[in-house]
């Protein structure tokens, strides 16, 4: 489900396209996909993975980076403009070189507990944003001067730059990877070395490229025993895989049918065709074609989460229940397939339904405890069941996260009275009592 804040996809769902801004986007498979090149590269640095927070901004610039402590930023543009999923391992690879090398310490200390909105707004100088309607999808929107302020904070020495790069190739052969893919993604940046700053990609104009990086990276690539290594076939596979996704949700439908030609039958042109057709609101092709991949992949619960988005925003929350519970079922650890399934609950107003919406809201905050749509969907979904007392609770919770202090106030309040004193329930709005007037002071 790509969720955009701003852009979004719950799948890629858009939040604030008329801000003109950038948003974070939210999707399991993209986000299980960069996890899945990312971890082995974590722990080769003695990272623990869990710890890393991966954010992916909806951005069509070359750009990656890392702020506030362990917390990595990519842009989509990098992943739709690299060739296979080796360039984008080395890149994370790199940025990794720059956690373990401690290279962002000097920046303010206090960025490092920063969620990341507000970790945006410090490093591009802007306001992060949030989208109405869709706080769970809130992205930070980017004003003018992004460039500026982006270069201004995160400027790597050259000393730095060549740190990270040394550290990229041992956690690449530490892990049987090879180091070509960095070292084409170096081919790339450098290609722009003799075009004015102003057309040169963010990536290039905060991590100075120098010749001495690219013989260091050229030298290990002639020695090491895994250059020659293809990457894993699955791993390449989902590789086109998101990128079909990512460019049939940020390309104009038309774009995306000419990037993906009908003639094209692979899974990745099909995927991105479903999106297209769907955008056009030709959801009799958009049904077909999905009908299709999940025939031939029944198992796979990215297609059945998008079988029912696709139906569900177009007005049809009756036929999205079926996908939304099958794509759960394939994979219930997925926070953003569990609000999606709870999304369409609700909107069917069926008290029998308003359970299992509980539990699946109850489950995502188990993941997603900082996303302040959840706790107000979970208000509604006790709301409607009579549950004030726990309506309250939630309510207290998301009017917390936006900053909504007066109404966190009142509906912690609110649930103080109506709870047994001394209970799990009390406890907590106790808890939002004391945070919010810490706020306040």
């Amino acid at each position: 489900m790509l969720l955009a804040l701003a852009l979004g996809f719950s799948l890629l769902r858009p939040v604030d396209v008329a801000a003109r801004g950038l948003s974070f986007i939210r999707d399991t498979e993209i986000e299980n996909t960069i996890r899945a090149y990312a971890t082995p590269v974590f722990l080769a640095a003695g990272l623990d993975p869990t710890a890393v927070r991966i954010y992916l901004v909806a951005d069509n610039s070359l750009n990656a980076f890392v702020a506030g402590g362990q917390n990595l930023f990519i842009n989509t543009g990098l992943l739709m403009r690299a060739e296979h999923a080796g360039q984008v391992i080395g890149v994370i690879a790199h940025e990794v070189g720059h956690i373990e090398g401690g290279h962002l310490a000097r920046s303010h200390e206090a960025m490092r507990n920063a969620t990341a909105e507000s970790i945006l707004a410090m490093v591009l100088g802007a306001i992060a944003g949030v989208a109405s309607g869709r706080p769970d999808v809130a992205g930070a929107v980017i004003g003018g001067g992004q460039s500026t302020a982006l270069r201004s904070y995160l400027s790597y020495s050259r000393t730095q730059e060549g740190s990270a790069d040394a550290a990229a190739m041992r956690y690449l052969d530490a892990t049987g990877q090879s180091a070509n893919g960095l070292r084409e993604f170096m081919g790339t940046l450098q290609g722009q070395d003799l075009l004015p700053a102003s057309r040169q990609d963010p990536y290039l104009r905060s991590h100075p490229l120098t010749r001495d990086r690219i013989l260091a990276l050229e030298n290990f690539v002639a020695k090491s025993p895994n250059s020659a290594t293809p990457v894993k076939a699955e791993l390449n596979e989902m590789h086109r895989r998101m990128v079909a996704k990512l460019y049939g949700f940020m390309d104009s439908p038309t774009i995306t049918l000419r990037r993906y030609k009908l003639s094209d039958t692979s899974l990745p042109a099909r995927y991105a065709q479903t999106i297209a057709f769907w955008r056009k609101l030709d959801m009799k092709k958009a049904l077909a074609y999905i009908d299709a991949l999940i025939a031939e992949h029944p198992d796979d619960p990215y297609f059945h989460e998008l079988k029912g988005q696709m139906l569900y925003e177009t007005g049809h929350p009756a036929e999205a229940l079926e996908p939304y519970e099958t794509a759960v079922k394939l994979m219930p650890d997925a926070p953003l397939l569990r609000i999606g399934l709870a999304d369409v609950q609700l909107a069917l107003d069926n008290w029998v339904l308003l359970e299992p919406a509980s539990v699946n809201l109850r489950a995502a905050l188990f993941r997603e405890r900082h996303r302040p749509y959840v706790w107000r969907q979970l208000g509604i979904a006790y709301g409607r069941k009579g549950d004030m007392a726990q309506s309250s609770l939630a309510l207290a919770e998301e009017a917390l996260l936006i900053g909504d202090l007066s109404r966190a106030r009142f509906h912690a309040g609110k649930a103080e009275r109506l709870l047994p004193q001394g209970s799990p329930g009390w406890l907590q709005a106790q808890d939002i009592l004391q945070v919010a007037q810490n706020k306040r002071n």
